[in-house]
């Protein structure tokens, strides 16, 4: 159990003039962001959470530290849908949205104010500190397994977390070392790895969030190194599958299973290693390992885990409340596991086990398939007998051409039916898939299947 008695400063920076990130294309000392997180913190309403849309990870930051400052809780739902924003309005009536560009949420809204030229000449203010039993984020699932839920995190916890990743990244000593990420600061990996590594974890933050690879070597290019991008397997194979090569020291990855094949073009292609995080939004990191090297997980110190009724309950480090953990763990020592897959993620056909994860590393593998992912629909949508649905996204590629390259890679009771090739699949800005979004997609596609044949 963390030590939550006491306070933590906002940052363990320290200089003034030091840089702390990078905004706009220019290096931002820490006087600033203390100045800029001042300014935001007299614009809040008197009461109620603040929902924080900032797109800018820099802005986003500043909010979450203004909020915390003040004490307000900062709400981070997985999608800004309108029925999400209206549940989230029915329990919280004085919810506040924080936006920094257009939003169509539902709520009041605070527009993050454009820096002037009284804050860069204004001196540092003191440094905030905020007590570790503060509450201070709720962080909502993505709804990859059911209904999104929402978690409370401490302020304690999320520096312990932020310190330990530092610690086993190796990048709490030396020079510090710049950071880029394609995924959202909303996201739990996000605000671990992208956002609370630039306040306790030395890492020096690119405000902005590239997608595309020339985007994603620009923001790495205007940084100095050591540089370590933050990003997820989608991002990556996208990267991968571009002529782009840019220079890195590290990259983390997180948010689906990555294939090792993968991990190891990865490593080979842009020469640095690669680090897989493991965890989950009800816990936060729970572990690491290099794939390339080992497909044991190492836990961050002081957690453990414990077998309790078919599931795994991880506790103590920096999880201030036992989490009980929705995927299939084998424990090989007290520090290390593998991972098997969701429970949630196992498919049982004509008698056969499989997961969907390694359904959809099978699909991937085949040359020329950008994109894809299976799905087992729920009887009340195609009938009584339910039967494995994949989605492709391969130009250039027939179904027939992918459902043969299947049959050499899978058993015949696994092969989709059935198979669909898409433009696009209906991703989160994480890289994950709902449930919903999933379910939604197959229904619409066999309303226009329907449509075609009458």
């Amino acid at each position: 159990m963390t030590d939550i008695s006491g306070s933590a400063a906002l940052t363990t920076a320290s200089d003034p003039a030091g840089v702390f990130a990078f905004y706009r294309g220019r290096p931002r000392p820490l006087a600033h962001f203390l100045c800029d997180v001042r300014n935001l913190a007299a614009l809040w309403p008197a009461r109620g959470e603040i929902l924080n849309a900032c797109a800018d990870r820099y802005h986003f930051m500043v909010g979450l530290a203004a909020a915390a400052v003040a004490g307000r809780m900062t709400i981070l739902p997985a999608t800004h849908a309108a029925e999400v924003i209206k549940s989230l309005r029915d329990r919280m009536p004085d919810l506040h949205c924080l936006a920094d560009g257009d939003v169509t949420v539902n709520l009041p809204t605070v527009r993050f104010p454009q820096p002037g030229p009284e804050v860069h000449a204004a001196p540092m203010p003191p440094m905030p500190r905020i007590p570790l039993d503060r509450p201070v984020v709720t962080v909502f699932t993505s709804g990859t397994t059911g209904a999104p839920v929402g978690h409370v995190k401490t302020w304690g916890s999320l520096v312990a977390g932020a310190r330990a990743e530092a610690a086993r990244l190796k990048i709490d000593d030396g020079p510090p070392w710049a950071l880029v990420a394609t995924v959202p600061p909303q996201h739990m990996y996000g605000l671990e790895s992208s956002v609370m590594l630039g306040l306790h974890g030395r890492a020096l933050v690119h405000n902005t969030r590239p997608f595309y690879p020339d985007d994603i070597v620009r923001a790495l290019a205007a940084v100095p190194r050591p540089r370590l991008l933050v990003t997820s397997p989608v991002h990556l194979r996208a990267l991968l599958a571009s002529s782009a090569t840019p220079m890195l020291d590290a990259v983390l990855c997180a948010t689906a299973p990555l294939p090792r094949v993968l991990a190891c073009e990865a490593e080979q292609r842009l020469h640095a290693p690669l680090y897989e995080i493991y965890g989950a939004t009800e816990a936060g990191q729970i572990a690491t390992r290099r794939p390339t090297c080992n497909d044991l997980w190492t836990l961050f110190p002081g957690l453990v885990l414990e077998a309790r009724d078919q599931t795994f309950i991880v506790r103590g480090g920096h999880v201030e409340i036992p989490a009980a953990l929705g995927d299939i763990l084998e424990p090989t020592g007290p520090h290390d596991f593998r991972l098997h897959g969701r429970g949630a993620d196992i498919v049982n056909v004509a008698g056969k086990r499989s997961s969907i994860a390694f359904l959809e590393q099978q699909l991937l593998a085949i040359p020329g398939v950008i994109d894809g992912a299976f799905y087992m629909p729920d009887e009340d949508l195609v009938g009584p007998v339910s039967r494995l649905t994949a989605f492709a996204v391969a130009p250039g590629l027939t179904a027939g051409a992918i459902e043969a390259a299947l049959r050499t890679r899978l058993d015949p009771v696994f092969l989709p039916r059935p198979l669909v090739l898409v433009d696009a699949l209906p991703r989160l800005a994480t890289g994950k898939l709902p449930l919903a979004a999933m379910r939604q997609f197959l229904a619409s596609h066999m309303a226009k299947a329907r449509g075609g044949y009458g």
